[in-house]
């Protein structure tokens, strides 16, 4: 019989999988984009061409590196430095200008008050000019000042405190023509606002725009050490490059690199001899400029202050004392003395500090006139003690022989000084601003054609292997 063939069965269901099932292995661990770089680094690392490539971005990467930190740090330097000459300087003058011009306000007008009805056009006119220049200044000063600061808030001080003052003096005017005595107390107490309220808010002013000023030429001269020490760093790397070249090929000279160790080498001789250039320029702007000018600003103010209490003093006749130990002395007449003990040490100081026959020759004639000044101003105090006003009215005011004309002369031969300082601070300053000129773009072209030289350069060597 012939075979039957096996009938097919039910079809089969797998069941669910057992317990004991393998489970299926893991993806494989993807490495991230930096460890494979560093890889391929790696690998690069082991073949001269590799080596070579490596060492030119390194070498491009450290020119570039030195270019960007050296125009970086020069143009904050520059900046700074430019800020010293045309901002900061010019702010502290303007600062010290706008005290001088409200002390000597105040003198004209207890000058023009002990002249009471012949007050003369000329003290009306020098009163004006200074209430006019003070108003002035305050005006540049708070259009160069930060909203919100401190010197803004003094600025706005004195703009309030301005035509206060103004008002009393013009009372005590109007009194004093019409023969009332009020119009002493109106004026003491215009001087007490002045002398109070107004000439410290001046003196606030002053000394924060001399601290800015201190901080922009912090700012100019430190030596750019980061760009120093990048330069080294980047010409040692060119050096090693080089000679490393020279090893392997026995060739002395190759032009990228060359072009490369050139540019850096003039970038680094730019940036150490120029900054100090300038740092010399801008040392000698401070030293004998802006200190001497400090010293002559503050020697004129005592000046003035010691005019205006010398005015007071006839002014008040005694009724302002003040106790100094034992003694029951004229307070006006006592500021006065303390006002010329500054004057003298300012004049002295001055002296010390004037570095030229044309800055120490007006200074040295203030001296004289300052002396004759306290030897005038004790004749007419032993006239006002005796009770002989009149006297003592015409050794201060008077047309010749009076203190007036030792103050003018003091305060004339100061502006001298002031002048020729504010020059020599301008050509010295400018000197160091000069040194720095064209620094940083230079450093930035310079840098890149360093780069550029030796990229070129490592790229000759590559095309050897190809």
């Amino acid at each position: 019989m012939p075979a039957v063939p096996p009938q097919p069965g039910p079809p089969t269901v797998p069941g669910p999988p057992t317990a004991h099932a393998t489970p299926p292995p893991p993806p494989p661990h993807r490495r991230t984009a930096f460890a494979e770089g560093v890889d391929r680094l790696r690998a690069a690392a082991t073949t001269e061409p590799g080596r070579l490539r490596i060492i030119g971005a390194l070498l491009a990467l450290l020119v570039v590196a030195f270019g960007s930190v050296t125009a970086w740090q020069m143009t904050d330097r520059a900046a700074a430095a430019d800020d010293v000459l045309h901002k900061s300087q010019p702010l502290s003058t303007a600062a010290a200008d706008i005290y001088r011009s409200l002390a000597d306000a105040n003198t004209a007008a207890s000058s023009g008050f002990l002249a009471g009805g012949q007050e003369t056009p000329e003290s009306r006119q020098r009163y004006e000019k200074d209430i006019d220049t003070a108003a002035a200044k305050l005006v540049t000063a708070a259009n160069n000042s930060d909203p919100g600061s401190p010197s803004a808030a003094s600025i706005t001080k004195l703009n309030k405190l301005l035509p206060e003052y103004k008002g009393l003096v013009e009372r005590a005017r109007t009194y004093n023509r019409q023969g009332f005595p009020v119009g002493g107390a109106y004026l003491r107490y215009a001087n007490e606002k002045m002398q109070d309220d107004m000439l410290p808010e001046a003196e606030k002013l002053y000394t924060k725009e001399n601290q800015r000023l201190a901080d922009d030429y912090a700012d100019a001269t430190p030596y750019p050490w980061p760009a120093i020490a990048l330069g080294v760093l980047t010409l040692a790397a060119l050096a090693w490059a080089q000679h490393r070249n020279y090893r392997r090929t026995h060739r002395v000279l190759n032009h990228g690199l060359v072009s490369a160790t050139a540019a850096a080498t003039v970038v680094l001789l730019w940036l150490v001899v120029g900054h100090s250039v300038a740092r010399a320029g801008l040392n000698d702007s401070y030293d004998h400029g802006v200190r001497s000018l400090n010293v002559l600003h503050d020697a004129r103010i005592a000046s003035l202050k010691a005019r205006g209490n010398e005015n007071l003093t006839l002014v008040a006749r005694g009724a302002e004392t003040v106790k100094v130990g034992d003694a029951t002395l004229d307070a006006y007449d006592h500021d006065f003395t303390e006002d010329m003990a500054v004057l003298g040490k300012g004049l002295a100081q001055a002296e010390k500090l004037a570095d030229d026959q044309t800055g120490e020759k007006p200074v040295t004639a203030a001296v004289g006139n300052m002396e004759e000044w306290k030897k005038r101003h004790a004749t007419a105090r032993e006239e006002d003690d005796n009770g002989n006003y009149q006297q003592a009215l015409a050794k201060v005011i008077g047309a010749k022989g009076a203190t007036g004309e030792c103050f003018d002369s003091v305060d004339d031969n100061l502006a001298i000084a002031l002048k020729h300082e504010q020059s020599e601070f301008k050509t010295a300053a400018g000197d160091g601003l000069d040194a720095l000129g064209g620094l940083p773009l230079g450093a930035a072209v310079l840098a890149v054609l360093g780069a550029a030289g030796a990229v070129l350069g490592i790229g000759r060597r590559l095309s050897e292997y190809r």
